[in-house]
């Protein structure tokens, strides 16, 4: 079964040409319902806030005043966010960092670039096919 392509997404990074580079990929994909936040912080208050939940966040690591991988944990924390499909974008393989999301409870990880075949073969593998 296909996935939704209405699901919300909501994408984070405190660089807007991520922001409007990735948007424009989801929209090639289909997805219309893309939201974004400028920071962890924005990003979990539009989480928590939000009426109609978030089917996948994909968030950079490196962002101040918090992390991606702070508001992964703080999603993973909160009861009615923890199942969200979470996808951590960043420029570092490190296998400490990948250890660091897996243990945090991170669904996915793309290092950057993000490509549109990467992008879409991970969304895929984490929500069915496209």
């Amino acid at each position: 079964m296909p996935i939704d392509r209405n699901l919300r997404i909501l994408l984070v990074d405190d660089q807007e040409a991520f922001l409007q580079i990735v948007r424009q990929m989801l929209r090639q994909l289909g997805f219309r319902n893309v939201d974004v936040a400028t920071d962890g912080t924005k990003a979990m208050a539009t989480l928590t806030g939000a009426a109609d939940p978030y089917g996948l966040v994909v968030s950079d690591w490196n962002m101040q005043p918090m992390t991606g991988l702070q508001l992964l944990q703080a999603v993973r924390s909160e009861p009615r966010l923890a199942a969200t499909p979470f996808i951590m974008v960043t420029g570092e393989a490190s296998k400490d960092r990948v250890v660091a999301a897996l243990g945090a409870g991170v669904t996915g990880y793309i290092v950057k670039p993000v490509s549109l075949d990467t992008l879409k073969k991970k969304l895929a593998g984490l929500l069915g096919p496209l």
